[in-house]
């Protein structure tokens, strides 16, 4: 059964913004920093109707997240396809690292130039470890050979929906270390019923404040492809998050977005079905119907 609401889904979200400012655990991290952090918590989005859950109290730039997720989906771990199309949400942290290895001074625009411009300096700069996309499509199996977890899920999904055993993860332990950062929203697992498709996201850490509205379109993204390539309808995604929290620099934030009433989120539809999971294109993705408040700026916390 999915879930009923009597007010917009959109306010489990802003409550928990709320909760954690005024009630979060104040604690220091490795960003130095600081957040307010609450432990465990759960909300529900209903996809049945062709909604999708893109937040409306601050404007998402919803197209920089398919062009990640289909990044992910592809394997690749080097920021220059992305800053090629314009995204700049993973350049932050190789930045931060030839900053700090080299002592040159240089401005984001300078160094995605260079990303872009200079093959060299692309791979070895450019390069982010054997993050998502490594581990969902290309994961050591051991013998010398990768496990595509995604392939075994579209499969496993077709072929035996009534498995217990749909899931893949990023949370390679043996790789952690190599990673610019470890998965924050790091393992899936899915569930057929009645020819509805409905999916668990496991957080283990979120940012509020810049991560959860990516993080939560992107999974109920990846749920309607999933469900469009096995011949699924959509159920729910569900959003589980461990630590979840707010930055202490992001006060302004906080108390402008909590002010503002959510809008009726947009419908998602597909301008053509793909050949498989991996062949998905930004044109392919429609949105319509999306009305959001103006959005608001705040830094990352690196």
């Amino acid at each position: 059964m999915l879930a009923t609401m009597t007010s917009h889904p959109e306010e489990q979200y802003l409550d928990a913004m709320a909760r954690a400012w005024a009630e979060g655990s104040e604690r220091r991290d490795r960003t130095g920093v600081g957040t307010r952090s609450l432990f465990g918590v759960t909300m529900r989005f209903d996809l049945s109707d062709g909604t999708v859950p893109l937040l409306t109290t601050k404007r998402i730039f919803w197209k920089s997240a398919v062009k990640e997720l289909i990044w992910f989906l592809s394997g690749d771990t080097n920021i220059r396809p992305l800053v090629e199309q314009g995204v700049h949400i993973w350049t932050d942290w190789p930045l931060d690292r030839y900053r700090r290895e080299t002592d040159e001074a240089i401005d984001r625009g300078a160094f995605e130039a260079r990303i872009i411009a200079d093959d060299q300096f692309a791979r070895e700069w450019g390069d982010l470890g054997p993050v998502y996309g490594k581990q969902w499509v290309a994961w050591p199996d051991g013998k010398g050979g990768t496990i595509n977890q995604i392939a075994q899920l579209v499969d496993g999904l077709r072929n035996n929906p009534a498995s217990r055993r749909h899931i893949f993860t990023g949370w390679n332990v043996a790789e952690l270390d190599r990673m610019a950062l470890p998965p924050c929203h790091m393992t899936y697992q899915y569930h057929v019923a009645d020819g509805r498709l409905s999916g668990i996201l496991y957080q283990r850490s979120c940012d509020l404040g810049l991560g959860f509205g990516f993080n939560i379109f992107e999974a109920a993204l990846l749920l309607r492809m999933l469900a469009q390539q096995c011949g699924l309808e959509p159920g729910e995604i569900v959003w589980m998050g461990a630590d979840v929290h707010v930055y202490l620099n992001h006060e302004h934030l906080v108390a402008e977005q909590v002010a503002r009433a959510p809008r009726p989120f947009p419908k998602l539809d597909f301008t053509r079905r793909p050949a498989s999971i991996f062949d998905y294109r930004l044109e392919d993705v429609a949105i319509t119907g999306y009305d959001p408040h103006p959005h608001i700026a705040a830094p990352v916390a690196v």
